[in-house]
C-alpha cells in the first residue's frame, strides 16, 4: 500500500473588515448615547445647583466663663418689590359686541325653545342659558356701559332663575320677562 501523504496547509485568511466595521459602529453608538445622556443631565448654560448660605444663627448657652461674641445678624436678603399686573383694558364697544354677540343671540334662540317645550327639555336649555349668563357677567364691558351692563346681566340671571323655578314646578313657562332682559342687554351692547 502506498501511503498517500496529505499536506495540511493553512487556508488563506479572509479579510475581517466586516468585524472591524461592526466594532467601530458599536463604539460610535455608545459614544452618541453617552453624549446624549451627558447633555440631558449636564446641559450647558443651566445654572448648577449651589448651596445657599444660611444667615440664621442660634445662640447656644455655654457653661464657660469666657465671654462669647454676641451673634450678629448678617445682611438680610432683599426682596424685590412685588408689582401687580395692570388691570385689563376695557374693550371698545365693537370688540365687546363681537365678544358677547353669540351669547346674546343664543339667549333669544334658547328662550324661543323654552317657550315651545316643557319639563326636562326646557330645564336643560335654561341651564345652558344660565351658563351663558355667567359668561356675560364675566365679560369685561366698556367703561361707558359698565354699571348698566352689570345691572342688566343681574336682571337677566334673576329672570332665568325665575323661569327655571316655574319650569320645575310644572307650570307653563312665560319667557317674556327673560326675553325683555336679554333685549335690554342687546341694546346696551349696540346690537
Amino acid at each position: 500500500m502506498s501511503e498517500q501523504q496529505y499536506l495540511w496547509a493553512p487556508t488563506p485568511d479572509k479579510p475581517k473588515r466586516g468585524r472591524v466595521w461592526l466594532i467601530v459602529m458599536l463604539a460610535v453608538v455608545a459614544l452618541v448615547i453617552v453624549g446624549v445622556l451627558l447633555w440631558a443631565f449636564l446641559r450647558p448654560g443651566t445654572p448648577a445647583a449651589e448651596p445657599t448660605p444660611s444667615t440664621s444663627s442660634t445662640p447656644t448657652a455655654s457653661a464657660s466663663s469666657t465671654p462669647t461674641a454676641s451673634p450678629t445678624s448678617g445682611p438680610s436678603p432683599t426682596q424685590a418689590p412685588v408689582t401687580s399686573p395692570p388691570p385689563p383694558q376695557a374693550p371698545d364697544l365693537g370688540a365687546f359686541r363681537d365678544q358677547v354677540g353669540g351669547w346674546l343671540d343664543d339667549a333669544l334662540t334658547g328662550l324661543d325653545i323654552v317657550s315651545k317645550s316643557s319639563g326636562q327639555d326646557a330645564q336643560a336649555v335654561i341651564g345652558n342659558l344660565q351658563d351663558d349668563a355667567q359668561r356675560l357677567a364675566e365679560a369685561l364691558p366698556p367703561s361707558s356701559i359698565s354699571a348698566k351692563w352689570g345691572d342688566g346681566v343681574a336682571d337677566y340671571s334673576r329672570r332665568l332663575s325665575d323661569l327655571s323655578k316655574a319650569v320645575s314646578s310644572g307650570s307653563a313657562p312665560s319667557v317674556e320677562a327673560a326675553r325683555t332682559a336679554a333685549e335690554n342687554l342687546r341694546t346696551l351692547a349696540g346690537m
